[in-house]
């Protein structure tokens, strides 16, 4: 079949470059066919090759070479200059087998010589066949009669190919004639160097199409044998060979032989691959990665490698710093451990290796390219290529890299591709491109900094900016490396710098020359370096070839060769220079000679002629000056280039426009194009591209869908950037078309005598275009033999059945199908399976057909279907349906509904989301349920992002509408709607709008009638699709909120309302949900309405919705009913408020408080009033709480109208005021009064404490004192057994009341109760067993009484009673003991001479002896010192005539057998003046006498 005109025009155009699902579906299309393709002419190749199958056999060394596989599309991508090959249809096998027998003789003798020329090559001769080739061969031969008779059959069905194929092509070339090929364009000889990469071209006509074989020697070219070595393609009669990293073996001569029926003719083209003189190939000696065929073992040469790509990445973006990863899943089958594939990456067709800017890695399953700092060097077209020793496979994508934010705004782009020529001792030259994007403004000139390996420290090699992209730099150390950096800079800054350049070694080439080299062991990598004894003591010669390399306005380049003379030693130079036409000559380096024979000249004047010399000097002396250059002309010699011409945009996919444009016109030493880009009317401009492309042909990624573009070029070159070319025509940025994938599935629906009714699936492709139509060809099928194809119609159909007539009865046919959309007609289906056409007889229905899945969410989705055209011999009367998954076996196949449906449709429910399924139908009518359709599609059951709904719509008039919207469109979608999945056709009732991504279905007059499910669906989408239920119950809610919108009502939040504000205003308000601008209120009282004035304040917020209006306050005459209107366009609404009665009297009465409130507030006042708490010390605190209170404020305490005086001033410490009233009681009862009074005003507040309020505040207290109660504690005293507990504070008002065993307690003599202090007794004198039990003491409290309870039995009882016992006897001990009971003084002080008489009472039982004591001496009673005892209580002490020797301490010591006490008194005895002198012989005489 011919190409549509449009691939003939657009070379670009890609299938394989859309989108992956489309890949992926043509991927499947591709094998489905070349394994049908591959089993249908099995048979044939063995008949008729079968020489060709023994001499495979025998031998494993080498594969056999893969024939060229035919597909409908070309997959792969030209890697160089990123072309992308043209969409093209298949014409092999429209066609049939077009190779003749003797080309396919050629080709097994080509094989022959390249398994031969491979043995030879691994040092493997040639052989006898092994017995199992033997054994092979005659398994071969002996074929049964079946096998030949089939062979006849596919012999004699090839033969009819090759004649419809020449038939055909006869047809697509009716003014053509035959004729042998022809050279239009002959390969041209290359001469290279090493590791570069060559392609040689030619073009070669003929009819029918030659073939082309390339030749190395002779010897046919396998690029299987080589993988990645050799590249063979073939487009539109243009034939190359591409060579990649040629090596000395590449040096050869290089056939193209064109063949076809008329003849063959050969074209010869050389290769000579070059070596730099003295450098060793390193890369030769390097080992051979294990996927090629080097180092495997012979068993390992049968074996086939299948490469699959997946998760492959995408066209990338990314900016300057970032790091990016590339990466994609390899799927090698059979998948051996030990041979792992090669993984190789490339851009722009060159081999990358590791470095610091990018990491390669492979997991064996993923293989990822990692550019660690991006910048713009890295742009440009990525190549994975997966190398095996069956074969490759490579997949290309574009990186873009985008400028990094400028330092300074508005400052250019950093320059890139920095580069290190022509190197010398102290010399080299620094090239680099000019960036695409200069900030706005004109670059003016570039900066070229240098840094010495090893450093940080960066200087800048040039004053002021160089506009040329090269610069020589001088001043090198010798035997030092270096590294170069660029920065452009226009007049608002300086750029970023540039990626530093590749260490470049300061060295002459010609010491590098002097030293010869080669490898003594080429496999070790082993070098001999020698070096040449020089001359001695001899003055240079001439220095030779001079000449001028480079000249511009900015510097001259000189270069020149060394003498052949040059001395025992190293030499250096003299440059000198001479306007032209003089003989001035002046030396320019005349200090320092250079060592280099290069020297750039600086500061010559622009448009002046110079002639220039050089010497050589040495030790010996300098030189003779060689020969003077040329004039040479001061500027530039390299012009800026000439803009780019036509510039063409062409659609590629939805994101991608190919551009074209026509080359510069004498542009010399060009270095790439930039390309921009515009939105049409912004009038922004944005770079395509940030690194220069090579080629007039580039895709511009990244674009916006649906957005009109334009485009313009510039062209670069070292000079600079050219004038940009003219515009391109603007073109919108969508997907571009072609024609449809072929249908598939074809089935027979229906057979009758003479015809048959097929069905067919829609193509998976439909080429970006609604498919038009369809078109079915036939042929017979006679005993296996198939025969020419016939149109079964002319006019193309449009749905996916069509019955083909005049079809011969019981005779068998084969069908195909092609789709049909603007672009043109698709390639035909693969031929169906082969049908019969007979009648069919069956009861039962045919299989529907036309499943169709729609709506598919997580859950659930609807499928579609056709009835079957043969409905057996009744009618149909439903249809069941069928599931699965999709993976699961023909066993695994439910049922969705138990009992028949009679409908077309049916919502499948209950998935499970993730799971991918099949459907099928099946018929039934009266006879029973017929065949079952062909399954569908696999469906996976998930809802995608971004999926939405039918929603339905009530507009401001009330009309009902279904709104569906679509954000996947693409410029020739549509929306369909349908009703019970039948597209809508009748207007009458539902009219269509649409308008960009959303439709409306709008009902002209809903009734009854429009019940029913209405769906929509977008076409040139992946199955966009929803619908809405429309029953009656949804029908009549429609049609009430219709009603409403038709006569609406404004909306309330809330109806009219009454609140009280402050100073007792009133305030009524509403609030409504939304108001426009327009609305308008209206206020009534009593029917009558109210205005803005002085009584009535009325606002209206109307983005809030608040309406109110305020009262100052209410009087009478405002009793009686509200009401606010509000109207809102043709909106209305009001709300009423009802004030009479008993409502009015009391809100006026609140209102009225209010405002006295508001007065009373304006000077001092209290905020909490009078009242009182008692605290933990039972004390009561009256206290309030006072507002606004000055200096000046006063307050004043008042009981019973009589001022309560205070010593301080009370501070209103927080405002608070408080008044303690300490052991409250009942003379405390009274009204208290507190009165605050300044300038402003005065406030007071009263507290009755008389009646029930003393009685309130005497319960409080009561309640403190009731929870300050201690436990009940046991104490034994001398008496009985005491209960106490312990209060805080106790008042002659507290209640208490004491229980035993839960009855109150009689008081008697000996159980009585009482206070002492704050303790609170029970007392039980001499305790019985009936005293034992539950003691309780129960205290008032204000409100009821708080008990404390204790057990006083068991043991508590019996310690108790021990200890009163023992306290008992100790108290009768203690009454009964002798004791003193007085009389007795303490000093007694008395005159000599006296009388001294004591007497002392004394107690005791029984009766205490007496005994006296002087000086702790028994007394006995004598005439002088009398003591006597009388009755038993008196004790007396008489000293007669006391004199000095009666002085001293006596006591009295009184006991019984209950105890022993003592009484002390000390007597003292004085003697009067004047008789001291008289007393004292006689006191002397005294003592003697004792």
């Amino acid at each position: 079949m011919s190409l549509p005109l449009y691939q003939k025009q657009h070379k670009h155009y890609d299938r394989g470059y859309r989108s992956t699902e489309v890949q992926s579906a043509l991927s499947q299309y591709h094998l489905e066919e070349k394994s049908s393709t591959e089993s249908h002419s099995k048979g044939s190749r063995a008949a008729l090759y079968s020489d060709e199958v023994l001499v495979e056999s025998s031998s494993k060394l080498s594969p056999r070479p893969k024939r060229p596989r035919p597909t409908y599309t070309a997959l792969d991508h030209e890697i160089i200059g990123y072309v992308v090959p043209v969409f093209r249809g298949r014409r092999e096998y429209v066609s049939g087998i077009t190779d003749t027998e003797e080309e396919r003789i050629k080709e097994t003798a080509g094989y022959l010589a390249r398994r031969n020329l491979f043995s030879s090559g691994e040092g493997v001769t040639a052989i006898s066949r092994s017995t199992e080739d033997t054994v092979r061969e005659e398994m071969f031969e002996k074929k049964s009669r079946k096998t030949a008779m089939r062979e006849s059959a596919e012999r004699i069905n090839l033969n009819k190919k090759i004649h419809e194929t020449v038939e055909f092509h006869r047809k697509q070339n009716e003014d053509s004639l035959l004729h042998a090929p022809e050279f239009v364009i002959k390969p041209r000889s290359h001469t290279v160097w090493e590791k570069q990469n060559v392609k040689l071209h030619c073009t070669v006509t003929g009819w029918p199409e030659p073939r082309v074989t390339w030749y190395k020697n002779n010897v046919p070219i396998d690029v299987h044998a080589y993988p990645g070595k050799y590249k063979i393609e073939s487009k539109y009669s243009v034939h190359s060979l591409e060579i990649n990293r040629c090596d000395f073996e590449d040096t050869a001569q290089y056939r193209a032989s064109a063949m076809n029926i008329k003849g063959e003719l050969s074209a010869l083209s050389s290769v000579v691959v070059k070596r730099y003189k003295g450098e060793i190939d390193t890369s030769s000696f390097s080992t051979v990665s294990e996927p090629l065929s080097y180092g495997l073992s012979t068993s390992d040469y049968g074996t086939k490698f299948d490469i699959h790509i997946v998760e492959k990445f995408a066209v990338s973006f990314g900016r300057e710093g970032e790091t990016m990863s590339l990466g994609c899943t390899v799927i090698v089958y059979p998948n051996m451990k030990r041979i792992q594939p090669e993984i190789q990456w490339y851009r722009d067709g060159v081999l990358l290796q590791p470095s610091k800017w990018m990491q390669m890695h492979w997991s064996g399953e993923r293989a990822t390219l990692t550019l660690t700092h991006l910048n713009k060097e890295d742009e440009g077209l990525y190549t994975m290529r997966v190398v095996t020793k069956s074969g490759y496979e490579t997949y290309s994508a574009y990186v873009f890299v985008r400028d990094a934010e400028a330092e300074v705004a508005g400052a250019p782009a950093a320059p890139l591709d920095v580069e290190c020529l022509d190197a010398n001792k102290d010399y080299v030259i620094v090239t680099w491109k000019q960036p695409a994007v200069n900030g706005g403004s004109p670059i003016l000139g570039y900066f070229v900094d240098r840094c010495e390996v090893g450093t940080t420290h960066w200087s800048q090699c040039n004053d002021t900016p160089v506009k040329f992209a090269r610069f020589p730099v001088t001043g090198l150390v010798e035997g030092r490396s270096y590294i170069f950096r660029v920065r452009a800079v226009n007049k608002n800054g300086i750029s970023r710098p540039s990626r530093v350049s590749n260490p470049i070694a300061a060295m002459d080439p010609a010491d590098k020359a002097r030293m010869k080299g080669h490898p003594s062991a080429p496999w070790t990598g082993q070098i001999i370096v020698t070096e040449e004894e020089p001359a001695e003591g001899v003055v240079p010669g001439k220095p030779c070839q001079l000449a001028v390399t480079e000249a511009t306005k900015s510097y001259v380049v000189l270069s020149w060769k060394p003498p052949g003379q040059r001395g025992h030693e190293g030499i250096m130079y003299y440059v000198e220079k001479c306007v032209a036409g003089t003989d001035s000559w002046q030396r320019v380096n005349t200090e320092i000679p250079v060592k280099s024979p290069r020297f750039a000249l600086f500061d010559l004047a622009e448009g002046k002629s110079y002639c220039f010399r050089v010497r050589c000097c040495n030790s010996a002396g300098v030189g003779e000056p060689s020969e003077p250059t040329e004039a040479t002309v001061v500027g530039d010699k390299l012009d800026i280039p000439k803009p780019p011409g036509h510039v063409l945009p062409t659609r590629n996919t939805d994101t991608c426009v190919v551009l074209t444009w026509a080359e510069s016109k004498d542009a010399k030493d060009l270095v790439g194009y930039y390309i921009e880009a515009t939105v049409v009317g912004s009038g922004v401009w944005e770079p395509c591209n940030n690194k220069p492309v090579k080629g007039t042909r580039f895709f511009c990624h990244g674009l916006s869908t649906g957005q009109t573009y334009v485009f313009r070029v510039s062209a670069v070159n070292a000079a600079g950037l050219s004038e940009f070319s003219q515009e391109s025509e603007a073109i919108e940025v969508k997907a571009a078309i072609a024609s449809p994938a072929p249908p598939y599935g074809i089935s027979v629906l229906e057979t009758v005598r003479n015809s048959m009714v097929l069905g067919w699936k829609q193509p998976k492709f439909i080429g970006g275009a609604e498919i038009t139509g369809y078109f079915v060809d036939y042929r017979e099928v006679i005993d296996g033999v198939v025969g020419k194809w016939h149109e079964a119609h002319i006019k193309p159909v449009s749905e996916r059945a069509y019955r083909v007539n005049d079809l011969k009865e019981n005779m068998t046919y084969q069908f195909q199908v092609r789709a049909a959309n603007i672009a043109g007609v698709g390639i035909p289906s693969l031929p169906s399976t082969s049908f019969k056409c007979e009648e069919w007889t069956i009861a039962v229905p045919g299989p529907p057909y036309d499943l169709r899945c729609t709506e598919v969410r997580k859950d659930s989705l609807v499928l579609l279907w056709n009835p079957p055209v043969y409905s057996g011999r009744s009618e149909v009367n439903g249809f069941y349906l069928d599931i699965k998954e999709a993976e699961a076996d023909e066993s695994q196949w439910r049922s969705v509904n138990e009992k028949a449906t009679q409908k077309k449709y049916m919502k499948i429910k209950h998935l499970k989301e993730g799971n991918t399924y099949v459907f099928r139908v099946r018929a039934q009518n009266k006879a029973g349920v017929g065949k079952p359709s062909d399954e569908t599609e696999p469906v996976l059951a998930e809802t995608r992002p971004g999926t939405k709904e039918v929603v339905v719509d009530v507009d401001d008039d009330g009309v009902i509408s279904l709104i569906y919207e679509c954000s996947e469109m693409t410029a020739d979608s549509k929306f369909v709607w349908s009703k019970n999945y039948e597209e809508v056709s009748d207007s009458s009732r539902l009219a269509m709008e649409t308008k960009g991504g959303r439709s409306r279905a709008v009902f002209k007059d809903p009734a009854i009638e429009d019940v029913g499910i209405y769906s929509c669906v977008v076409t040139e989408t992946d199955g966009v699709s929803a619908s809405y239920t429309l029953d009656e119950d949804e029908l009549k809610r429609l049609l009430e909120m219709s009603h409403d919108h038709k006569f609406p009502t404004v909306p309330l939040k809330s109806d009219l309302a009454v609140e009280l504000l402050e100073k007792g205003r009133v305030r009524f308000w509403l609030q409504a949900e939304k108001l426009s601008a327009n609305a308008k209120s209206n206020f009534v009282f009593n029917d009558t309405d109210v205005i803005h004035g002085e009584k009535y304040k009325m606002s209206v917020d109307k983005n809030t919705g608040i309406i109110e209006m305020i009262m100052e306050k209410l009087e009478d005459e405002d009793e009686g009913t509200f009401t606010f209107q509000l109207k809102d366009g043709k909106a209305a609404n009001q709300s009423s408020l009802v004030l009479i009665g008993d409502v009015f009297k009391k809100l006026q009465k609140e209102s009225e408080f209010q405002r006295q409130e508001w007065f009373r507030k304006q000077g001092p006042h209290f905020v909490e009033y009078l009242g009182w708490e008692v605290t933990p010390k039972c004390d009561v605190l009256l206290k309030c709480k006072v507002a606004n209170i000055l200096k000046e404020t006063t307050i004043i305490w008042y009981k019973d109208e009589r001022e309560i005086m205070f010593d301080d001033k009370h501070d209103f410490k927080e405002g608070v005021c408080t008044l303690l009233i300490s052991q409250i009681s009942k003379k405390d009862a009274g009204i208290y009064e507190v009165i605050l009074r300044d300038d402003r005003g005065k406030d007071k507040s009263l507290l009755k404490l008389v009646d029930q309020g003393f009685t309130d505040v005497m319960n409080g207290v009561f309640k403190v004192i009731a929870e300050s109660a201690t436990e009940l504690k046991i104490q034994s005293t001398e008496e009985g057994i005491r209960l106490y507990s312990f209060v805080t504070y106790y008042n002659e008002e507290l209640r208490v009341s004491w229980h035993h065993k839960e009855s109150k307690i009689s008081y008697t003599e000996r159980v009585k109760c009482g206070v002492t202090g704050e303790q609170l007794w029970l007392q039980i004198n001499e305790p019985t067993e009936k005293d034992k039990g539950k003691y309780a003491m129960e205290i008032f409290d204000g409100k009821g009484g708080l008990q404390k309870a204790v057990d006083v039995s068991g043991q508590a009882f019996e310690d108790a009673y021990a200890e009163f016992q023992r306290l008992k006897q100790a108290a009768i001990a203690e009454r009964n003991r002798a004791r003193v009971v007085g009389g007795l003084p303490d000093v007694v002080t008395i005159q000599e001479g006296k009388s001294l008489n004591l007497t002392c009472n004394v107690w005791g039982d029984p009766v205490p002896e007496v005994t006296w004591l002087k000086n702790e001496r028994e007394m006995v009673g004598d005439d002088h010192c009398i003591l006597k005892f009388a009755s038993g209580k008196f004790a007396s002490f008489t000293i007669t005539s006391v004199s000095s020797v009666d002085s001293g301490k006596y006591s009295i010591l009184v006991k019984n057998k209950y105890g022993t006490e003592t009484g002390d008194f000390t007597v003292s005895v004085f003697t009067p003046d004047g008789e001291e002198e008289k007393a004292a012989p006689e006191a002397k005489k005294e003592a003697r006498k004792k």
